[in-house]
């Protein structure tokens, strides 16, 4: 149902895109105009005929937002029983019964009779909610509208919609082609008031279907639970005489396959049969890192998150409710009225943000899902966590220790600076302090709560040795006492940290320093010791139950985010460090560091490392203008930045577009420098095929160099760009590189020994590198290269979707420690030399096509800006930086977000598919067929990839697409390439079909399958 839902909208969308790009003649139309043509009925194809070029205005260039509607929609996968509701046609009374006209919505309906049901009558309670709002303020003629656009869409998706073009049945694809054309003929008629209407209505339907679905699978998780818990109760009499296998007695976390629930107890068995000592041992030494990026994928307003937050917690009360059955009447209108005046707020709310997100607010949006979620759901897991340990392994001996840090957060949000001129040495300081704050208030928020706990006279010797009152009645308080004067001056001194920060570009306000640093806390060792008194001393005392709770959670809490809350990573391309070394060479009178080769630059970094001599001292630069430009200025400055901060504010220093050995060597020696005493750890990115070629040589020769490997303390951190090499390479060629490549650099690094980590720099989308089964997706990468150490992105509505609620964020975290635990253990299929050349064969061939469209066909750029919204993205106010990485640039240097949000929008989909289509085609005929089809049977990292283009083919719309150029595109040649790639999707269709041996897309996947139908 939801698919057909969405698919209601996309003409309204389609429209309203197609509004902003073509004005009549060409001419640019202001907000009067727009308003007195909407006002009096003129109709959108009337004002905005095919042909026109392109204009952008400010009042209706918010309905843009529904560009990514789609995008967001599809990265939810709508599932369980959502798409099963059943619909009456509703096309001339607002009487009859729909999903958005039930006449008496509420969450205590009859039609609750199982879990599934529970689903589908919460979407049709909300639905109903919202079409009596849309009633109310627009009127029931313009529901009859929305009603009809959703009928017909169903028509054309009953009757083969975007498969008509494979479709072997002349007389269904002309049938599709009549409904389609309906769909058009009646969209076209609307006015466009009526399209904004529209739009909104599908827009909201389909994000409150979202969120009702997002707690329906904590609902699930919740009943999966109790079952486990009724399993158990039940297990002394059904176990007799029989081999019954057991989830786990404690029932902490759930039973799902992809949970520490299932997998600890499932590797003490066959085929894995470790000891407990060897599971507990795993667990103690994994460590996964999320870092949270400011990407702009997440087009929510945060007041409209806030809302559906709350719709959530809403239904979860409800659940509450009726489990319990004890629910009055007036608990039920309560419950009832504030859904729908959530519902209602939503609706009169502006979805578009007026203005650009500054760099501070998006680093607050990180540290919100902190504040708010993961600082309780973190140590609530890792009770439930130790709790399973204990239970599975036999014994308090295989606990989790409190000084375990299994998780820890980091974040971009205020140091990524590669190509966002808005993130300054001066806006890193801030965001630093501002977490610094945050973090003094959230630690003496506890501290006082423990402190009005702890009211009890015991305590050991040894601890009231240590308060400087030894006779205090009660110890514990006397001892937390100045630890929380301390905390509060700790936060006093960060708010006055970040006062001087703001003000240090006015020459009018000298810096304040009332508060040293020598006299707070700085360093999250200097807590963590008292804290830990406080635990032992529980613990001495018999209180192990009191120890175990609040205060543990507040020490693993400590361990996990310290006092700076989430470090930030600083991230700059590798040509501002060349450029600064550049300027500081041709001031030295040395030459240009630019023009010199890469030995040369190697001989000269290396002999500088060595040196104790500074090269430039600070602010020197500001001196010589004519040498040292302002961008070189803030590199040189954020070295200076990075050298002022305390310990942990800052994690690692990440070099995008990094190529050559002397890349690496720039950043340290800069740091050194700048005087930083604990230089940050460099970390190259490699994000283009070329990079990833020459990856392992260039770590190679750094780990040769007496000066690198004595500076990284037998540790190394790559990067790996997902995005941006499937930009440059295509989807399956960027997969195999990215897959052979990490292998050669773990051999590299194992040479040296190197204990080496990957962060894998993903997006959300399956374009850009993502993989919604997170399980999966970890157990699919190249054996021997995670090795219990995994850094990975979490991006933009991702960050939302999966850390924004506390119980998503608990399973978000289950997930990765039971993946991360089970692929050390797990013995995968490594490929054979034979499925090796096959790779590269299919590699260099889907390479090959994809850049021939791309990059050689000179057609493609002007059909790239005609039929996608891309320029129209490059307005929207969702992120502080530019779209592209460089303002002149084409589209080379357009970032990876807006790629895949135009082609999403089209429902084209084409960097997923585009050239993996010829390669499997060329090999399916020629001899070597059937190994390929052996490979995809037996290669579980091949068939992942497959089948995450299987999957991204069967959400495209050949005819949506073929709809958009009719509409958008007027150049013939244009026109002409958008027919050849529809004919290289319906070729990859095939190709696909007959490599998996499916008689249609994704036949396998149940849950996509009802979600498409």
């Amino acid at each position: 149902m939801i698919r057909s839902c969405r698919k209601t909208s996309f003409g309204a969308k389609m429209k309203a895109s197609h509004t902003i790009r073509k004005v009549r003649n060409g001419s640019r139309l202001d907000g009067k105009s727009f308003h007195r043509a909407t006002t009096n009925g003129t109709t959108s194809q009337q004002l905005f005929p095919k042909g026109g070029r392109s204009a952008h205005y400010h009042s209706f260039a918010w309905r843009a937002t529904n560009i990514f509607t789609d995008l967001v929609s599809s990265k939810k996968n709508n599932l369980d029983a959502v798409n099963s509701i059943h619909y009456r046609s509703s096309t001339s009374s607002p009487s009859a019964y729909s999903s958005m006209n039930d006449p008496h919505p509420t969450l205590f309906g009859t039609n609750r009779m199982n879990i599934d049901a529970q689903l589908r009558a919460d979407v049709r309670t909300m639905g109903s909610m919202l079409g009596k709002i849309i009633a109310e303020h627009s009127g029931n003629e313009m529901l009859d509208k929305i009603e009809r656009l959703r009928t017909l869409s169903k028509a054309w998706r009953k009757v083969g919609d975007a498969r008509k073009n494979s479709s072997s049945n002349n007389k269904a694809r002309v049938t599709a082609d009549k409904e389609f054309a309906s769909i058009s003929s009646f969209v076209s008629s609307l006015s466009n008031q009526e399209l904004l209407i529209i739009s909104r209505a599908f827009t909201h339907f389909c994000a409150i279907a979202n969120a009702a679905e997002n707690h329906h699978r904590s609902r699930k998780n919740e009943e999966m639970l109790r079952e486990s818990v009724r399993l158990v109760n039940t297990t002394a009499e059904t176990a007799k005489g029989k081999s019954i296998e057991m989830p786990s007695p404690v029932c902490a976390l759930g039973t799902q396959p992809d949970s520490c629930g299932s997998i600890i107890p499932a590797l003490l068995k066959e085929p894995y049969n470790l000891t407990p000592e060897e599971v507990h041992e795993t667990l103690l030494n994994q460590k996964v890192e999320i870092v949270l990026t400011a990407h702009p994928t997440e087009v929510n307003r945060r007041t409209l998150l806030d809302k559906h937050h709350r719709i959530q917690l809403l239904l979860t009360e409800a659940d509450n409710q009726r489990r319990h059955g004890d629910c009055t009447p007036y608990q039920k209108k309560l419950l009832d009225e504030s859904l729908e005046r959530e519902i209602s707020l939503i609706w009169q709310s502006d979805e578009l943000a007026r203005s650009k997100p500054t760099v501070q607010t998006e680093a607050e949006m990180g540290t919100l899902v902190i504040e708010n979620v993961m600082w309780k759901a973190l140590p609530q897991y890792l009770r439930k966590l130790n709790a399973t340990m204990i239970s599975e392994l036999g014994g308090t001996q295989f606990s989790l220790p409190l000084d375990a840090t299994p998780f820890q957060i980091s974040s971009w949000m205020g140091g990524d600076r590669d190509g966002n001129p808005n993130v300054t040495p001066t806006v890193t300081r801030e965001v630093c302090y501002t977490n610094r704050y945050r973090a003094a208030k959230l630690l003496t928020k506890d501290l006082e709560d423990i402190y009005s706990r702890l009211s009890t006279t015991y305590c050991s010797a040894d601890f009231r040795s240590a308060i400087s009152d030894r006779d205090a009645r009660e110890p514990y308080r006397a001892f937390l006492e100045p630890i929380i004067a301390k905390l509060k001056l700790t936060s006093a001194w960060a708010k006055q940290e970040l006062h001087n920060a703001q003000s240090s570009c006015d020459d009018k306000h000298a810096p304040t320093a009332a508060i040293r640093a020598d006299d707070v806390y700085t360093s999250k060792a200097q807590l963590m010791d008292e804290l830990l008194m406080v635990h032992r001393s529980l613990c001495d005392t018999g209180n192990e139950l009191t120890a175990n709770g609040r205060v543990a959670d507040l020490i693993r809490n400590l361990w996990s985010f310290g006092l700076s809350l989430i470090p930030l990573d600083v991230r700059q391309e590798s040509d501002r460090h060349t450029e600064a070394l550049d300027a500081i060479t041709r001031y030295l009178g040395q030459g240009s560091y630019q023009q010199w080769d890469e030995s040369t630059r190697m001989s000269w970094l290396q002999k500088e490392l060595s040196s104790s001599r500074p090269l430039v001292r600070p602010g020197e630069w500001h001196d010589h203008p004519d040498i040292f430009n302002s961008t070189t200025v803030d590199t040189l400055e954020t070295m200076q930045m990075i050298a002022e901060q305390h310990e942990e504010s800052l994690g690692a220093y990440v070099i995008s577009q990094a190529t050559h050995p002397s890349d690496v060597l720039a950043v340290l020696l800069l740091q050194r420098d700048a005087g930083v005493k604990s230089p940050l750890r460099v970390v190259p990115l490699f994000e283009t095929l070329d990079d990833l070629e020459g990856a392992a040589d260039t770590m190679d020769t750094l780990f040769s160099l007496p000066v690198y490997r004595g500076s990284i303390e037998g540790k190394q951190e790559v990067m790996i760009g997902y995005s941006d090499s499937a930009k440059d390479a295509g989807r399956l060629a960027a997969c195999w590189s990215q897959y052979e490549k990490q292998e050669e650099l773990a051999i590299v690094a194992s040479k040296y020994s190197i204990e080496l980590t990957f962060f894998h720099g993903k997006g959300g989308s399956v374009g850009r590198g993502g993989n919604p089964a997170t399980f999966n997706a970890i157990l699919s990468h190249a054996p021997d290269t995670i090795n219990g150490r995994f850094r990975v992105t979490e991006q933009g509505e991702m960050i939302s979707q999966n850390f924004g609620h506390f119980d998503r964020c608990e399973r978000t975290l289950d997930i990765y420690t039971a993946a991360v635990c089970a692929e050390q253990h797990t013995v995968r299929t490594k490929p054979t030399e034979e499925w090796r050349e096959m790779m590269n064969r299919l590699s260099e061939t889907s390479c090959r096509a994809y850049r021939d469209i791309v990059r050689g066909d000179e057609r493609f750029v002007p059909y790239f800006r005609a039929a996608t919204p891309e320029m129209e993205l490059a307005d929207l106010n969702i992120g502080s930086r530019p779209a592209k990485r460089k303002a002149s640039g084409g589209v080379e240097s357009l970032r990876a977000i807006p790629w895949i949000f135009a082609w999403t929008q089209t429902r084209s989909m084409l960097p997923t598919w585009l050239g993996v289509g010829e390669a499997i085609s060329e090999v399916l005929q020629s001899d070597d067929a059937d190994k390929l089809r052996i490979m995809y049977r037996d290669w579980d990292s091949f068939r992942t990839t497959i089948d995450l283009v299987e999957m991204v083919l069967s959400k495209s719309e050949p005819s949506i697409t073929e709809h958009y150029e009719n509409m958008l595109v007027s150049d013939s040649e244009s026109k002409a390439l958008g027919v050849e790639v529809r004919r290289k999707h319906e070729v990859t269709e095939q190709a696909v079909l007959e490599l998996t041996g499916h008689k249609e897309l994704s036949e396998s996947n149940e849950l996509l399958k009802r979600l498409l139908k």
